[in-house]
């Protein structure tokens, strides 16, 4: 049995990071939990995460990486106070997500994975949020706000920027 790496910092959330693998028994197969976790917990994964991670698991950095990578839940930097995800599937491409994207991008300087240079607002994207009835949607801090145009958009990216 190997040894088990020394927590990255002090920083109590470590712990709990911990405390997933060993409810789990160090399982490889358990890296897709760890990683919500560390998500959840620090708001992104950085390399140091998917180096610990990767180490108490017992498995090449690679493999941590590419999971990391693959599954569009998980970022690898800081995002903003608030996330806003365009929805992308079908219905929402119908009714006008890919014209909220670009009047994202023109209007607000704003691509998928971007944020702000305030910090205050994270864009992403999703293929599909399961709330078709309501396209196009947006989804900001898990509120779902349906049939959004660019008017309606530009308040609530005004509205998060203007939060204190």
């Amino acid at each position: 049995m190997f040894g088990r790496p020394t927590l990255p910092s002090e920083d109590k959330r470590w712990k709990i990071i911990q405390n997933t693998m060993k409810k789990n028994g160090y399982n490889p197969d358990s890296l897709i939990e760890v990683l919500h976790a560390v998500q959840e917990y620090f708001g992104y994964i950085d390399e140091d995460a998917l180096k610990f991670v990767s180490e108490s698991l017992n498995i090449p950095y690679s493999r941590a990486y590419s999971v990391a990578t693959f599954y569009h839940y998980f970022t690898l930097k800081p995002q903003g106070e608030h996330i806003c995800v365009v929805c992308t599937g079908t219905a929402c491409y119908i009714k006008g997500a890919n014209q909220l994207l670009a009047h994202l991008k023109n209007h607000h300087d704003l691509s998928d994975g971007d944020t702000t240079k305030d910090g205050k607002v994270s864009l992403l994207t999703a293929r599909c949020v399961g709330a078709c009835s309501l396209a196009p949607v947006v989804v900001v801090d898990n509120k779902i706000l349906g049939e959004i145009n660019s008017e309606k958009l530009d308040d609530v990216i005004k509205g998060c920027r203007d939060a204190v």
